[in-house]
């Protein structure tokens, strides 16, 4: 299978991770001026499925180091299984709140506060595991530094978002309230996903143990399985507009089941790839770049969908700070890696 060899790799492995996480909102975006949200989740969760597939069965098999797909399956511990899952069903529930945050409250609004505390909470969950596993952990003082960088941008943007011109502001603080909800549970489930696998060493795992291609898709399986409770009771009932039923599915164009479908084959490749670059960037610094998304998600938000269009000077000089909080916050965990 495929191996990141080289910490310098694995970083830039981790910026296609930021942008990858930070870029998938826009299929939910142009699929949302005909299609709500519930119902572009199905398809994003069905992109997930296939792309998860199509790297195991590509990436994940070839080459001389490490297992294959089916033979790392095959010898997977239950427990090891049982831990993906349970991550995969924490991770959907944090993403569905997150989806209904960005439909709310737009990108630039949603992602640096939903996923920039789960970058907060996430980078402290992926650490302890780490320690526990005997991989790498970066230097501890500056991952602190960093992230407290990043909790820095988060505050700015909260207060720019309080300055937001334009609507009343009752859909927005709904939005955020989903937002920080989303964050604190998507804050657990990376933790959950690398406890199954064998950090340390990707070419020779330990037995029982999974390499990142097989932890995709059973994390993938986690998703669509626990879809059918966390999406059907979002379709029933909303977190705002009337209740949606599967008919309406079916009735969607292709072209729209497409976009939905893009979307989860961009998460995926994200995910996927902050698991392949784990042992080498380490657990903690390979999920706090990946979720720098908030960062790209903020630019796509701020200048092509125009989120921020008529708001006070004041709320880009925030905007700005965020910006520059981040890149920061960023910079130092790479530097934390090394």
């Amino acid at each position: 299978m495929f191996i990141v060899n080289s910490y310098a790799l694995a970083v830039v492995l981790c910026f296609v991770i930021m942008l990858c996480w930070g870029s998938w909102g826009n299929t939910q975006k142009l699929a949302a001026k005909s299609w709500r949200y519930e119902l572009f989740y199905w398809d994003y969760v069905i992109g997930i499925v296939l792309f998860s597939l199509l790297l195991a069965f590509t990436a994940g098999s070839i080459g001389a180091e490490g297992r294959p797909f089916l033979a790392d399956l095959r010898q997977a511990a239950g427990a090891s299984i049982g831990w993906i899952l349970v991550g995969g069903i924490i991770f959907n529930l944090s993403n569905i709140l997150l989806s209904a945050s960005i439909s709310l409250a737009g990108m630039s609004v949603a992602f640096p506060l939903g996923v920039g505390l789960a970058l907060v909470l996430g980078v402290v969950n992926n650490y302890r595991v780490a320690v526990q596993q005997g991989a790498k952990t970066g230097e501890p003082l500056l991952l602190i530094l960093g992230v407290a960088l990043v909790v820095c941008a988060i505050v700015f943007n909260g207060l720019a978002s309080a300055g937001k011109g334009g609507d009343d502001g009752s859909g927005r603080k709904k939005g955020i309230i989903l937002a920080l909800a989303a964050g604190v549970i998507m804050s657990f489930f990376s933790s959950f996903v690398m406890r199954a696998m064998d950090t340390a060493n990707f070419a020779s795992p330990e037995a029982g143990k999974v390499t990142p291609y097989t932890a995709m898709v059973l994390f993938a399986l986690g998703i669509l399985l626990s879809n059918f409770v966390w999406n059907t009771l979002a379709m029933r009932k909303p977190f705002v507009g009337e209740p949606v039923g599967y008919d309406q599915y079916f009735k969607g164009n292709m072209k729209t089941h497409l976009v939905g479908v893009l979307g989860g084959c961009i998460w995926c490749l994200g995910t996927a790839l902050s698991y392949i670059t784990a042992e080498k960037a380490g657990p903690a610094v390979s999920y706090a770049l990946g979720q720098g998304a908030p960062m790209i998600a903020a630019i796509w938000g701020v200048f092509v969908w125009k989120e921020f269009k008529g708001s006070p000077r004041k709320v880009y000089c925030l905007l700005a700070l965020m910006f520059c909080f981040f890149v920061a916050g960023l910079s130092i965990i790479v530097a934390a890696g090394r």
